[in-house]
């Protein structure tokens, strides 16, 4: 096989966006280090969605090649497609749960900073002059 670019490597022409889908499965296969056979495989064990043309054909997005090297790196390492089925969606998961994170710290955050600027108006500045308490005097007006 050919060392063709990665789709991450593209600098000229027009930006496209990583999840429009683009690649036909041979090139997506190719990008991957995969045979077209086994994206077809992914697509049947639900690794892999690709979108599809009117005509049913199948298009791969740069995210999608990202999937498809995931899939290769795992399944190097020993897992199975099963397990890598399971890997994919705790990925997925730890992502979706980071963006909630992020977004309830976000809240958060605005919420303090609103109840702060709220205390602020209702705090009332406090005289700088200093006045020393005189005991004696205090009890001679508290007797008349």
């Amino acid at each position: 096989m050919t060392s063709a670019p990665r789709p991450d490597d593209r600098s000229s022409g027009p930006r496209v966006p990583r999840d429009r889908a683009v690649y036909v499965i041979s090139v997506a296969a190719e990008l991957a280090g995969v045979h077209p056979q086994t994206l077809r495989i992914y697509e049947r064990k639900g690794l892999v969605e690709p979108a599809r043309t009117g005509g049913g054909s199948r298009r791969y997005s740069d995210d999608d090649v990202a999937i498809l090297r995931r899939i290769q790196d795992l399944t190097t390492e020993g897992l199975n497609l099963a397990g890598v089925k399971r890997v994919l969606e705790m990925e997925a998961e730890i992502g979706r749960l980071r963006r909630e994170l992020d977004r309830v710290r976000r809240q958060a955050e605005e919420a303090i900073d609103a109840a702060h600027r709220e205390h602020r108006r209702d705090l009332v500045p406090v005289s700088q002059a200093v006045v020393l308490y005189d005991e004696g005097r205090a009890r001679r007006r508290r007797k008349s």
